[in-house]
């Protein structure tokens, strides 16, 4: 798979967009088409010797590390189909099915509408939670008497703490996230839930906290996506794209993931705390005078990163895009989707997902390999070059592994999407790796908000 294949920018998208002005330029970035075609043209120059922070391995080394993430993927389903990669999958840590919990606590009368907006709230801050925890945090469930760390302990924690009601300002209606419930969040609350203290310390607590304080604000001045001010939920993100079909989504209803995705960018821009908005730098590359990003939301760019290698037309030039939380969202959002009844199509029109897990598996692989030691030993942010440039070759990386581990599983695109390939996959690739050289801590130390990674 190529750069080539992926530079068609949605039509829609093209129409409208001006890239000399803000507001087209950040549409632009907001593509997967985009992040996939800078991608691609990161990894070819790579490839060529031109990359001053890392160069390519063999073609050896893409095929066997394909075959381990094959290996694993039959270890882990061996029996039954491969599900996406999602929160979900952690929210079924220990072998205990909270989905079924949480419908279990909504009760069998609910409207079949009103259980996918309680799944779509418990799931958006669920991921919004889902950056590194750290190698010293962990959550301790008094239920199953059971011990998760990292991301499971991350989904199992936010899960208990939607079921008590952390997130809703309203004690007679626990089971729901709502604009207040957010904006009047308390880092020490979030904290407690999490089981935080001297002793078990989460990396990024205050950030995390923040984040969902944004999101409040976020929620509350877009009534026509989220719902009415201040009872605005994320669930209404289920509305705002399934309204058009009436009360009860009948089976023909139909959403691509773009669509689930450039609502989430459209609406979110404005939460994330990284200062990238698209007007601070200029087209040929240098900063804006006085270097300030806009406060315009419509402008926020978020996980979006300078480059000075990445070329592109007007104000997108030197800006290579992610979107990774986003992206990871809706990813899990495409079962709460299904299961009320929708279709969602055009699922590879996705990513795969450049952080710690996916990209340590190919510089623990020796398909990505950094020119100096020295880069790997030294502690990183998430805006510097080199690791900017690890993420974007992990996302072309994944699209070149993908049909090579189909190919060894003999499975096919439509049996087997990226997000199966994920799942399967190269994150625990990248995880059995990690544990089995460094007791699972990641190839890369980056600096955390809690935000980002």
């Amino acid at each position: 798979m190529n750069a080539s294949s992926h530079r068609d920018i949605d039509p829609a998208i093209e129409l409208v967009a001006d890239t000399a002005h803000p507001a087209g330029a950040a549409a632009v970035l907001r593509t997967t088409a985009e992040v996939r075609a800078r991608a691609h043209a990161l990894l070819a120059r790579a490839r060529r010797g031109e990359s001053k922070w890392f160069t390519i391995g063999a073609d050896a080394a893409l095929e066997d590390t394909a075959r381990t993430v094959a290996e694993i993927t039959s270890d882990r389903y061996t029996w039954g189909p491969i599900p996406y990669h999602s929160r979900w999958r952690h929210f079924e840590a220990g072998g205990i099915d909270r989905r079924k919990q949480l419908d279990a606590l909504l009760g069998s009368e609910i409207h079949e509408r009103e259980r996918a907006r309680a799944r779509i709230d418990l799931v958006l801050v669920s991921v919004l939670l889902d950056a590194g925890a750290g190698p010293d945090w962990h959550y301790f469930e008094s239920a199953s008497g059971q011990r998760f760390t990292r991301s499971e302990g991350l989904g199992v924690a936010s899960f208990h703490a939607f079921t008590s009601g952390l997130f809703s300002s309203d004690p007679n209606h626990p089971l729901r996230v709502d604009a207040a419930g957010l904006r009047g969040l308390i880092t020490d609350r979030l904290g407690d839930a999490f089981q935080v203290s001297e002793s078990n310390p989460l990396v990024g607590l205050a950030g995390r906290a923040m984040l969902l304080r944004r999101l409040g604000e976020a929620m509350a001045d877009q009534p026509e996506v989220f719902g009415e001010t201040g009872a605005g939920r994320p669930g209404g993100v289920f509305d705002a794209l399934v309204g058009p079909y009436g009360p009860a989504a009948p089976p023909t209803a139909e959403v691509t993931a773009h669509q689930i995705l450039s609502l989430l960018l459209d609406s979110l821009s404005r939460i994330w705390p990284a200062a990238n908005a698209v007007d601070s730098i200029a087209a040929d590359g240098s900063d804006m005078p006085g270097g300030i990003a806009s406060s315009d939301p419509a402008f926020a760019l978020g996980d979006c990163w300078r480059h000075s290698a990445v070329p592109g037309p007007g104000l997108t030039n030197g800006w290579m895009p992610f979107h990774k939380l986003s992206q990871w969202l809706t990813y899990s959002l495409l079962e709460p989707f299904e299961w009320a009844g929708v279709r969602v199509s055009g699922l590879d029109e996705l990513t795969g997902l450049p952080e710690y897990r996916n990209g340590g598996l190919f510089i623990d692989s020796g398909v990505i390999v950094p020119r100096d030691a020295a880069l790997v030993a030294r502690s990183w942010k998430a805006s510097d070059e080199f690791i900017v440039e690890w993420r974007a070759l992990t996302v072309a990386l994944l699209d070149e592994i993908a049909p090579r581990v189909r190919k060894v599983l003999n499975r096919s695109a439509e049996d087997m999407p990226l997000a199966c390939v994920l799942e399967g996959g190269t994150w625990a690739a990248g995880r059995a790796l990690a544990q089995r050289l460094r007791d699972g801590s990641p190839p890369l130390r980056i600096e955390s908000d809690g935000t980002v990674f």
